[in-house]
Order: structure tokens, then sequence, then C-alpha cells
């Protein structure tokens, strides 16, 4: 995991931080824990994690904003039989600047991407990379290291008619080469493009849209002796609608991030399945005084795959599972500086694997606090 999953928690939890945005600094910390049970058919029969990210935001003036984020995680498998599989350590660490370059129009992001997390681990510790990799469940911490790298960017806004805005980004990543598993081989990733098309604007009732469309692209990772690994291009769709309902606030969102079949599969040793994962959601945001807020939600995730290789493209895709989660969060204002989140979900589902279905069941705590000055 890299510092934009963070931004994305602290997004959830926050989805109006008073005052977080106007201030100089901005600090947020928490603890997460997430844990799932499965039912007998799966090579392991529990996969439990917990996270402690940190993120300081700082802002120089109106033009320049530096933050850091990063996490210390630890995640365990616990197989059939009662053996655990388990790793624990910081993850990588990013440090980005986005500088504006025309103010309301134009800005620039460089991230760097220190390899604090854990780049080798040995191949004991497959199973639990791969457990806590899947979108189906989304964990908060996906992945644990890596070798570094460096992500330049930009991003515009235009205005379109009288309250709707158009914005645009692209972004190019370049990952160091790293041994991910000791005694193995070198990987030297490939390059990484990113497109980006957003648009958000108010219509009738109080009503509120935001949507995008994130297009990413990846070059062949370079395994060594001439083997290579691929994954194909990635689709992603996010759309959101708010409206006010009497002293609340009720908002609705879906997202879609379909994988395609890679290029030139058949000179690859090791090809990434297409995949495509559907998420569909609710939340309420209700104000039970002047320091509290509840916001209970409700989310639905389907995750299929398909064969990997030039010869799967027109293959049907195969269900890799659904989950239901449901929940609320507490939001309590501290003070003018200070927010604490408390989050409660619940999620239940099922996996497939090779034909065997297993139900899944599991829940999510948080508490997260954000400091502003």
């Amino acid at each position: 995991m890299r510092a934009r999953v963070l931004c994305l928690l602290f997004g959830l939890a926050w989805p109006a931080a008073a005052g977080g945005q106007a201030a100089a600094t901005v600090a947020r910390t928490g603890v997460y824990f997430e844990s799932y049970s499965f039912g007998s058919g799966l090579a392991f029969d529990r996969v439990s994690e917990l996270t402690i990210p940190v993120m300081v935001v700082q802002r120089f003036g109106s033009r320049l904003t530096v933050d850091l984020g990063t996490a210390f995680a630890s995640a365990s498998v616990r197989e059939p039989g009662g053996n655990t599989i388990d790793h624990s350590g910081f993850i990588d660490t990013d440090v980005r600047a986005t500088a504006t370059i025309i103010p309301g129009r134009l800005v620039f992001t460089v991230v760097g991407t220190l390899p604090t997390g854990a780049a080798e681990v040995p191949d004991t510790t497959i199973p639990l990379f791969g457990a806590t990799a899947t979108d189906l469940l989304g964990f908060t911490t996906p992945a644990f290291g890596s070798g570094g790298g460096l992500s330049a960017g930009f991003a515009s806004a235009f205005k379109v008619g009288q309250n709707w805005a158009v914005g645009t980004g692209a972004s190019y990543r370049y990952g160091a080469s790293y041994t991910p598993v000791a005694g193995g081989g070198e990987l030297a990733p490939g390059g990484e493009v990113r497109a980006r098309f957003g648009v958000e604007g108010p219509f009738g009732g109080g009503k509120y849209f935001r949507g995008a469309l994130v297009y990413t692209t990846t070059g062949a990772n370079d395994l060594g002796g001439g083997g290579r690994s691929l994954i194909g291009d990635r689709a992603l769709v996010y759309g959101a609608m708010s409206m006010p309902l009497g002293r609340s606030s009720l908002s609705f969102f879906a997202w879609n991030l379909r994988r395609l079949n890679p290029r030139n599969a058949d000179t690859a040793a090791v090809v990434t399945p297409r995949g495509n994962v559907l998420a569909l959601g609710a939340r309420l945001n209700r104000p039970l005084s002047p320091t509290l807020t509840l916001a209970p939600m409700v989310e639905f995730r389907h995750e299929l795959t398909g064969a990997g290789g030039g010869g799967g493209g027109g293959a049907t895709m195969e269900l890799l599972g659904y989950l239901l989660r449901t929940g609320a969060d507490l939001r309590v204002r501290l003070s003018e500086s200070a927010t604490l989140v408390v989050q409660t979900q619940l999620a239940f589902g099922q996996l497939q694997d090779e034909g065997t279905r297993v139900s899944l069941f599991g829940p999510r705590l948080g508490t997260l606090i954000e400091w502003s000055r």
C-alpha cells in the first residue's frame, strides 16, 4: 500500500472535515482492524489485518502543499490445520509535493515512494500477500513494500456552464527494481501511465453529482532471464450523487474496475487474468448534535475473473465472490482543531475457488483522529 490508499481511507472517513482543507497543517492517524472468517474448502480459514496509518499535510502559502503518508501493518492468515502465516512492519512511505502552477486551473504533483516496507519476503508468506491483495475484500493495506519509485503528473480543471466543472489529469510512475521473494530473481517493474477525466456539479433539488474515468496502462515487468509478467489495461468508472434529506444528507455511489487481457499475453511467463469488480453503496450523514454526526452505510461488491492468456479474451468470466458490508461511522467534533471518527462495519458474502463456494464473515473496526491548525 502507498499513500494513495491512505488518502482513500481518510477521504472516506472524513468526507467533510471541518477546516481541514484550509488549515496550514493537518495530521491524521488511528487504528484500523479487519478480519474475515471463511467456511471450509479454502487453503485458509481466517485472514486478519491491523493497520496504524499516519499522514501529515503541510501547506506553504497558497501554492505548495507537501504531505507524507505511511503506516504500520500487521497481517496474518490461519490455515485449517491451525498453522498461521504472519507479517508485521512498516509499509512504503509516500512523500508528495503538489504545486499550483495556475491558480484554479493547473497543478503539478511529484510523489516519491521510499522503500521503507518489506520489499523482500520469504516464499512462505506468499499466500498471505495474495489473500490481502484482493479488491473484493478491500483490505486497508493490500501490499506491504516494493523497491520504491517516483511519480509525476498534472491535473487541470475548467468551468463548464454556470456551476459545472470538468477536470483532466495524467501521470507517469517509475518503479525501482527489487527482489520480491528471498532467494528469487530481481523484478524490474514496468512503467505505468494513468489518465483521468472527471466532471462535477449541482442539479435540481439540491443534488450534487461527481463522476470520473481513470484509465491505467502498465508496461511489462522484467523477471530476469528473459521472463516477463503482464497485467492488462484497467478502466475505473466512478460516480456519486448526494442530496439533502431533511436535516441529513444522503449519498449514493458506484464504481466499476475493469481489467482487460494484456496485449501479447502469449509472450509472458506470468499473466494476470482479466477481471471486473463492481461496487454499489449508500451513506446517510445524520447530525445528532452540533458535535456528533452518525453516518450509517451499506456497500455491495461483486468480483469476476477470467482466464489469462491470449485465448481467454472471449471466454465468460467466472464469479470470484461477492460481499455485502454494512455499518456506521460516528464523527465527534472534539474541538475546533480535532475530529474523531469511530467506525464499525460487518461484512458477509461468498468466495468461489475452483468451483467450491465458501461463506465469508467478518468485522471492520476503526478509530481515526484528525488534528489541524
